[in-house]
């Protein structure tokens, strides 16, 4: 029994560990440098907006249409850790390779980014569904969040060690070096999961006549047709595909953000997103707690609550002080929605469907991304131009105008997904899980 605690103990801190790395990725490519560095330096303007957006929305549009085949194709030759390294390695690579975009080259820093992305958001498919084989349904909740908690230290770390040289040296050279030493970073990070993690499942043998895309593709036609058994994860589904558009569009416009309407540099920006994920391990931890106590629905109606709150208060503020305090507070909020939804997809999947489950939380998810930052990038650059035109307002005055017009979106979709929210049983979503009709040997 004892070995068996220390054997668990040991795939915990693997599987926050692979979190520590690639919540690094998150910090530096999507936070706090290369989405600033790209909208600013590489496109320049409000154009760097809509671009921005666009290429997000190109890696999410991939990865929902690939990650449900995937998902079921890893469960039934049980090689989620293989899937794992190629889209990981995809991701290291095509990161340091950020290293060779400069001033101008828009298609290049798009293209890289775009694989860069795929790779972080389609491992992560096949990282979340490792969570029910190492961990019960009552400890669900508190490793999913220490994995947020340990990640968000991930982002920390590297974001610290990356802003001493930027504050020392400065210049262009030394934030392209900063996407190297991610790469490397994450790269790292990765390997106690690679060598620590055991799968549980066994690779099932194929059927004459069958091969790996075809079982894949029947498994999730099977089940399709047994959705109605699932109708309230469907429905968490629905939900999550909205709200997880307004969580999204502020993480990936928040460098931008804070740019544009309060001027930051980007050591301030650095800064801003540091304090944002300290906040995040404190969020991460506690909602984890607040949901295993009162019910992860409730904890997570309550997070997406307080982060519209903040988004509206958003519109306020008129001071860097007042954007720093923001930061903070949306840091708790945001970590408390991403891990109790990650937590509850666990909790809803059939023994044995857990890849194909999270692919199908990937399609909301990733669809979401693909639809949330197009929509901000796309109104915060096209009101830009109708305050400049209509109103005669000056170029940066104009793009203040535009992003916080942008802002009042990302309230939108959060309310509209806790609206659907409201209406998901977790108590029935929990017990169909237990009496699906769908064997994992199908």
């Amino acid at each position: 029994m004892l070995k068996k605690l220390k054997t668990m103990n040991r795939e915990h801190l693997a599987w926050y560990l692979y979190d520590f790395g690639n919540s690094a990725y998150a910090a530096v490519v999507l936070l706090a440098i290369y989405s600033a560095y790209f909208k600013g330096q590489v496109v320049g303007g409000a154009e760097g907006s809509r671009l921005w957006g666009i290429s997000v929305g190109i890696a999410m549009l991939v990865v929902a249409v690939t990650a449900p085949v995937l998902g079921a194709l890893a469960d039934f030759s049980a090689a989620k850790k293989r899937f794992l390294l190629i889209f990981s390695a995809m991701c290291w690579v095509f990161t340091a390779l950020l290293f060779l975009v400069g001033k101008g080259d828009v298609l290049m820093g798009m293209v890289f980014f775009i694989l860069a992305e795929i790779g972080y958001r389609a491992g992560q498919v096949f990282y979340n569904s490792l969570l029910p084989e190492i961990a019960t349904p009552d400890e669900m909740g508190r490793v999913s969040g220490n994995g947020w908690a340990i990640g968000s230290f991930g982002g920390i770390l590297c974001l610290m060690i990356i802003l001493i040289p930027i504050l020392v040296v400065g210049g262009d050279l030394v934030v392209r070096l900063s996407f190297v030493f991610t790469a490397l970073y994450f790269a790292v990070a990765s390997i106690p999961l690679i060598r620590w993690v055991d799968e549980k499942a066994q690779k099932q043998v194929l059927p004459a006549g069958e091969n790996y895309l075809s079982i894949a593709l029947k498994r999730l036609r099977r089940t399709l047709q047994s959705v109605r058994h699932f109708r309230e994860f469907v429905k968490f589904m629905v939900a999550f595909l909205i709200y997880n558009d307004g969580i999204l569009m502020a993480l990936d416009f928040a460098a931008i953000i804070g740019a544009v309407l309060f001027g930051m540099t980007q050591q301030q920006l650095i800064i801003f997103m540091i304090i944002v994920q300290i906040t995040s391990v404190a969020g991460a931890y506690l909602f984890g707690i607040i949901g295993e106590r009162i019910g992860f629905k409730a904890a997570l109606s309550l997070s997406i609550g307080m982060m519209t709150a903040i988004v509206l208060a958003m519109l306020l503020i008129r001071s860097l002080t007042g954007f720093f305090v923001i930061g903070a507070l949306a840091g708790f909020a945001l970590t408390g929605v991403q891990s109790l939804s990650r937590t509850m997809v666990g909790l809803f999947a059939p023994q044995g469907r857990s890849a194909e489950f999270y692919g199908f939380f990937a399609i909301a998810g990733r669809t979401s991304s693909f639809v949330g930052p197009t929509i901000y990038g796309i109104v915060a650059a096209e009101a830009a131009l109708w305050f400049q035109a209509n109103r005669g307002l000056p170029a940066l005055t104009a793009e203040q105008a535009g992003q916080r017009v942008a802002i009042v979106s990302i309230a939108v979709f959060l309310l509209a997904g806790l609206a659907i929210l409201a209406a998901v049983n977790e108590r029935k979503a929990r017990q169909a899980a237990v009496a699906s009709p769908i064997a994992a040997t199908d």
